[in-house]
């Protein structure tokens, strides 16, 4: 469940073309830095060999990357929502074209990104609570834990209880190829993967694991948002449904742009 879920976190907002599934190239888009700790690559695989031995050459990759991720996701009490399916398989694969921000970005500067993609504020804020499932390395929140923005602190921002709980989880890093472990982006929906409001609950609590997630407060209709989805759980549903339809929509491959793999880990030969 996790695996397909951080397809669902990470990976669907470009407007997939199940480039990350390829293991072609000198350094394809699985070697990326930002998509450490994806998984879930063997389940699509089991996926794709099914469909092929049922209905050789009709779904996509891409197309079954967005429909495992919203079925895993509704498995987990989020809403269903349409997904046209129709898509092409990209055709190459490189770390470099990777284009996922830090999750250490302001709530200005995520803006910015989102709206680059056809997105808005609203989008946005429904969106980041897929934070509400799986999970992150530590090494993307020890900024916030001991050095934010190198002042040597915590961020100011983080309840101190909670952030005594995460460094107990993550260590400072002291040398190199030290462990780097995994922590629940949602403690309260942990490895029951619940999809619920209690991620917007902990980011009005300064709770939240990700800057990104915390920077929510800051900004005048995210604060306003965020206020509205921590209080009714169907206004997340409902938004919810309604953000990932639109993110399933971006930079869609159809025609002749991609083909439709046989094996997703490789281009048709």
């Amino acid at each position: 469940m996790d695996s397909v879920v951080s397809f669902l976190v990470f990976r669907v907002h470009e407007g997939c073309d199940a480039s990350i599934l390829l293991d072609e190239g000198p350094n394809p888009e699985k070697k990326a830095p930002q998509n450490r700790g994806l998984g879930g690559f063997a389940l699509i695989d089991n996926i794709k060999t099914v469909l092929e031995s049922r209905c050789p050459g009709i779904v996509s990759c891409a197309d079954i990357l967005h429909l495992a991720a919203r079925d895993a996701a509704k498995m987990a009490g989020a809403p269903g929502y349409p997904v046209f399916t129709g898509r092409k398989d990209g055709m190459k694969s490189d770390a470099a074209s990777v284009d996922l921000p830090s999750p250490s970005i302001s709530w200005q500067e995520s803006l910015a990104y989102f709206k680059s993609r056809g997105l808005d504020v609203l989008d946005m804020t429904t969106l980041l609570g897929a934070h509400t499932l799986g999970q992150t390395h530590c090494s993307f929140i020890l900024d916030r834990l001991y050095n934010f923005n190198g002042t040597g602190n915590s961020d100011p921002s983080l309840d101190a209880t909670f952030r005594d709980k995460l460094r107990g989880l993550c260590p400072p890093k002291t040398k190199k190829g030290q462990h780097d472990p995994l922590v629940f982006l949602n403690p309260e929906s942990g490895s029951n993967y619940i999809f619920r409001e209690s991620y917007y609950k902990r980011i009005l609590r300064n709770e939240a694991v990700l800057g990104i997630d915390q920077q929510l407060l800051y900004g005048d209709d995210t604060k306003e948002i965020t206020d509205e989805f921590a209080a009714g759980f169907e206004d997340f549903r409902r938004e919810f449904a309604h953000s990932m339809f639109k993110m399933g929509n971006i930079k869609v491959l159809t025609g002749n742009q991609g083909e439709i793999r046989r094996n997703c880990r490789f281009t048709n030969k």
